[in-house]
């Protein structure tokens, strides 16, 4: 196939990639190193592969690459690292609301878009925001007391 040469800020970096037409954003991520965003279902409906673009939350796997075209685009890797994780990574190890971690990632990742759009997001609004994100170890009533604990609705911080 003929490739195709695109550049998108990702994770506040300007960064170029030569890409298939076909293919999808997962794929570019995680050929590029950026493996903390998880390939699940792989048809948009578990949400581990979930990324901020343009500020709303998008499964990387059914968005072509080429989408992202002149875009900003914000992975796990752009949220937190070990020496300064942000707080709902923190939240969520406290909590004890991650086992396996497959899903974290993404979980975060929709929790912080909510949060950057309603810091005082209720219990309600988790529970629409995150539909698309499916956990199979923890359940989610430690998830849920996590993400409330950021929430300015409960006098946490985003």
């Amino acid at each position: 196939m003929n490739m195709k040469s695109i550049t998108f800020t990702l994770n506040n970096e300007k960064r170029s990639f030569d890409i298939e037409p076909d293919e999808t954003l997962i794929d570019l991520l995680r050929r590029s190193g950026y493996t903390g965003t998880k390939l699940g279902c792989d048809t948009g409906m578990c949400g581990s592969c979930a990324v901020i673009i343009d500020g709303r939350i998008v499964n990387a796997c059914i968005l072509f690459a080429f989408q992202v075209d002149g875009r900003t685009v914000e992975t796990i890797e752009g949220v937190g690292d070990f020496d300064r994780p942000h707080p709902l990574q923190t939240a969520m190890a406290d909590a004890g609301a991650v086992q396996c971690g497959f899903c974290t990632p993404g979980i975060i990742m929709a929790a912080k878009a909510l949060l950057e759009q309603k810091p005082n997001a209720t219990e309600e609004d988790f529970n629409r925001h995150l539909d698309g994100n499916l956990c199979r170890c923890t359940g989610y009533v430690k998830i849920k007391e996590a993400l409330l604990s950021c929430s300015s609705a409960t006098g946490g911080q985003s």
